[in-house]
């Protein structure tokens, strides 16, 4: 392929490659599907492979392509049940991020909502007045400034609908983690703006 010898069209290849590796390896990870894309291409240099954003973009392009019937409806469901689950966590202040907002979501991937509370226990507590069984995990998440830190994470299923609620202190609210793909504060949707998504005719624009 002579137009990979040019550095736009090599990084474009690259971003579609780890993208197709998302789709069909079943890889959540932009980083994994980026390495294992450069090894099979044997382009060791880091500077030449694509951003998370381009890999981002690929992958929104890739769904369309060919499984963009299929992924739409998932994708209309996901916020549906997304909007179900903010209505209920209301007093959390719940916003919509990840896949299921970008709209390369689909059911495997499930919903993940960032919530608000003094304490994770209040999270738990509604949970637990719902009748919602969940797990809890840890997750380290990005902010500006170069920060780290551990937050949990309370999961479970709504059907087959796998959702992640990241819990977050209140104060967060004015300064949320890093958005992995784009390095910008993550600020997701609210209650209003997935509605309107969730009523959409087709989030991915296929035809």
């Amino acid at each position: 392929m002579g137009s990979r010898s040019r550095p736009g069209s090599e990084r474009q290849w690259l971003a579609y490659e780890a993208a197709r590796i998302m789709v069909e390896d079943g890889v959540t990870e932009f980083e994994r599907a980026r390495r294992k894309a450069a090894l099979r291409a044997g382009i060791g240099d880091r500077r030449r492979w694509p951003n998370n954003e381009e890999i981002q973009q690929a992958l929104l392009a890739h769904r369309r392509l060919f499984d963009g019937e299929r992924q739409a409806r998932e994708l209309r469901a996901l916020r549906r049940q997304a909007l179900i689950a903010m209505r209920r966590l209301a007093d959390f202040r719940p916003r919509l991020v990840g896949p299921a907002l970008s709209g390369s979501g689909d059911i495997a991937q499930g919903v993940r909502l960032l919530v608000f509370a003094d304490t994770p226990e209040e999270v738990i507590l509604a949970l637990i007045d719902q009748g919602i069984p969940w797990r809890e995990q840890e997750e380290w998440l990005r902010f500006g400034g170069g920060a780290r830190r551990a937050h949990p994470v309370m999961c479970f299923l709504a059907g087959e609908t796998p959702f992640a609620l990241v819990v977050l202190p209140r104060s967060a609210l004015r300064n949320p983690p890093l958005d992995p793909v784009t390095d910008r504060p993550e600020r997701g949707a609210d209650t209003e703006e997935v509605q309107r998504l969730a009523s959409e005719p087709d989030p991915l624009g296929s035809p």
